[in-house]
């Protein structure tokens, strides 16, 4: 049966989280948040994942960051909601909520610590599967998960109808172009490591969901674009330079903290990331960051 994947292809913001001074998930701040991203014409969200901090959330931290989203762009974006949490209950439950708030698909990792089987990595997604009529994005991430997805068993889940497509994280553009070869053409791979988008774009990929697609959006749609039309020389140069923004990034030792900094400056409040993850404390840090967010607005309005 051919799938109708028009509205999963573009450009997804892994949605950051938002708290309030107190490290509180704020309704509004998410709200304001999301509004900024529809604002910003992108495709759609990608939330409580890996750079929304959903796993160092409570249960009802996550609804509450879900019921924000929606209440602000249901209908605007297309939003994909990560569920995955260590315990297969907890992940249903945050499936049905998904649902019911109207999600347009749900995602997960399979769980953590405990080094699973692949029998048992099919349990645990099989179970958010059967428990909504929604889609379902396996969400592929080995250097975090500690789980190798086995082809056997990507290539079962992939034939199922509601299982649409993967979310591939790994730093292998062999492995995404082969989850693209193995899934057929009506499979949606959505290419992970923002620091080869191009590449992964070039080799399969359908659309693309990042971290750091939230402090330059208009960059990485601009990238989309330039792969749609084919022009990869375009597409490469604008890229070295994204690659160069991602370095500085990373250079200050808390990806999650300079990008919640980095949206601070311009004036969307999203508090600093819960612990262990740091936040931007060092004024050296905060004034390199400075001149960052600097370089991304100067290179957005070249490309406009």
């Amino acid at each position: 049966m051919k799938r109708d994947l028009g509205k999963f292809k573009g450009i997804f913001m892994a949605m950051y989280s938002a708290y309030d001074d107190n490290g509180n998930v704020d309704k509004e701040r998410v709200k304001k948040l999301a509004r900024y991203y529809a604002d910003k014409k992108v495709k759609g969200l990608y939330v409580g994942g890996s750079s929304g901090e959903g796993v160092l959330q409570s249960e009802e931290e996550r609804k509450q960051v879900v019921e924000a989203v929606m209440e602000e762009v249901k209908g605007e974006l297309t939003i994909i909601v990560h569920v995955g949490a260590n315990s297969t209950a907890e992940s249903v439950r945050l499936a049905q909520h998904a649902e019911k708030m109207g999600a347009d698909a749900v995602s997960s990792i399979p769980a953590v610590y405990y080094r699973l089987s692949p029998e048992s990595v099919k349990v645990h997604w099989q179970a958010m599967i059967d428990s909504t009529s929604l889609p379902f994005i396996i969400y592929h991430i080995p250097q975090t998960t500690g789980f190798n997805l086995p082809m056997c068993l990507f290539e079962e889940m992939a034939k199922q109808e509601k299982v649409i497509g993967i979310k591939c994280s790994s730093e292998s553009t062999f492995e995404l172009q082969q989850f693209k070869a193995v899934g057929g053409k009506d499979f949606l791979v959505f290419n992970g490591p923002d620091e080869q988008f191009v590449a992964g774009r070039a080799i399969g990929a359908d659309a693309g969901i990042g971290g750091t697609y939230g402090v330059m959006p208009e960059l990485f749609m601009k990238l989309d674009e330039y792969m749609k039309k084919q022009e990869v020389e375009k597409a490469r140069e604008l890229q070295d330079k994204v690659n160069e923004i991602i370095k500085g990034l990373l250079s200050v030792g808390s990806l999650y903290g300079a990008c919640k900094y980095i949206l601070d400056l311009r004036g969307i409040k999203t508090g600093v990331p819960r612990l262990p993850l740091l936040p931007i404390t060092d004024d050296k840090k905060k004034e390199f960051l400075k001149e960052l967010n600097e370089k991304i607005l100067k290179l957005v309005e070249e490309v406009k």
